[in-house]
């Protein structure tokens, strides 16, 4: 089974719903079924600079007072499923090297991991996420050797998201035909995959499950 999962890294509910996955994924192989995950690209806020700033004077600025309602729900959403989220420390700046990185990384099947690593820097290190010293301290954590490479890939893949008429994230694509959205529960990730097993090969594309939480052109769920 093949899952592309189009997120950013400067998505808190696409790091929840990561981490529901991974588990839900983990499930599934340990009773004998094969996942192909890869790590597709998605920005929330293109024009972000890559000198960074705090990520609360970022989302107060942009969406007002609601920006600390959604940074303590999704805090608490984020630490029932292990997840230590510090808004307080987390930098704001833009994910176009990190989602290069991680199709580095994905070119040599740690792009799952790269991908949390990323994750894991931005919303609970407080580092920045698009400093190259940053970026490449990660990657050498992560056990990725940087080419230099992926930078056509992210931008064909972000133009492929556009043509998908995906519009928010995160957003889990099965076999290029069944969508969930959302960071659902661990159960519905579950049932997802495997509802897939059991459809394997239908088309069009079809969503799975109800609507969940996820950001939605640089706004997040609250």
């Amino acid at each position: 089974m093949k899952v592309e999962i189009f997120s950013d890294v400067a998505c808190p509910w696409c790091y929840v719903g990561h981490a529901r996955f991974a588990r839900a994924a983990r499930a599934y192989r340990d009773r004998g079924g094969s996942i192909e995950v890869t790590m597709r690209p998605f920005q929330l806020n293109p024009d972000a600079p890559a000198e960074g700033e705090p990520l609360l004077e970022a989302l107060e600025r942009k969406f007002g007072t609601g920006a600390g309602q959604m940074a303590t729900r999704v805090t608490g959403v984020a630490a029932e499923d292990g997840l230590d989220l510090r808004f307080d420390r987390a930098v704001s700046a833009n994910t176009l090297e990190a989602h290069r990185l991680i199709a580095v990384a994905t070119g040599q099947d740690r792009g799952e991991e790269m991908a949390e690593r990323l994750f894991r820097a931005h919303f609970t290190d407080g580092l920045n996420v698009g400093d190259p010293a940053v970026l490449a301290k990660l990657a050498a954590e992560a056990g990725v050797r940087d080419t230099g490479e992926g930078a056509a890939e992210v931008g064909e893949q972000i133009a492929r998201a556009r043509r998908l008429g995906i519009t928010g994230v995160p957003l889990f694509l099965f076999e290029e035909q069944f969508a969930v959205s959302g960071a659902q529960p661990y159960e519905t990730m579950t049932a997802a995959i495997d509802e897939v097993a059991g459809r394997f090969g239908e088309t069009p594309i079809q969503r799975l499950g109800t609507p969940a939480d996820g950001c939605d052109d640089g706004h997040c769920a609250v």
